[in-house]
């Protein structure tokens, strides 16, 4: 990171990073591998760890999430984070909030866990589709597709942080 043109590494806690993502495992890894020289050394380095978490870490992670289309509530940095990023896909259409519901349903029953999707920037019906297409999915695709959307989110969440 650079300030003023002077670089400053970037120095993050457990808790810091555990607003990112709920595996304790990812969050002291990558805790453990710091100071960063720069937003992209964390990046990167996050991204390897959680490539490496195994399942029960990404679950840990994805349990944390809400459902797509709930309303969060809370005041901590993680639920406004939540908010802003399901924002664009708010669902205003009846409809659409009733196929989300009911997709979300069909989805824990699938696969034993919330539909974790990166929603920033996609509309109600861009979640709808994915939704409906990932379940379709083995429990093998579907569960490198879950661990690539959290990659997502992780990395807007840590640019966020770092940003503050």
């Amino acid at each position: 990171m650079s300030y003023g043109g002077v670089s400053v590494p970037v120095v993050l806690s457990v808790g810091d990073l555990l607003s990112c993502c709920a595996s304790k495992r990812w969050a002291t890894e990558v805790a453990a591998q710091g100071p960063f020289p720069s937003l992209d050394s964390l990046e990167r380095v996050s991204a390897e760890v959680l490539a490496g978490v195994d399942w029960a870490d990404v679950r840990a992670a994805i349990d944390a999430h809400p459902r797509i289309g709930e309303r969060v509530t809370g005041a901590d940095r993680e639920a406004a984070w939540s908010r802003d990023e399901q924002s664009a896909a708010a669902v205003v259409d009846e409809r659409v909030r009733a196929e989300l519901v009911d997709g979300n349903v069909r989805y824990e029953k699938r696969f034993g866990h919330v539909f974790l999707i990166c929603a920033t920037g996609l509309s109600a019906g861009d979640v709808l589709s994915a939704l409906r297409a990932r379940l379709g999915n083995d429990d093998a695709v579907e569960r490198e597709i879950v661990r690539a959307e959290l990659a997502k989110i992780v990395g807007l969440r840590l640019r966020k942080l770092v940003d503050r």
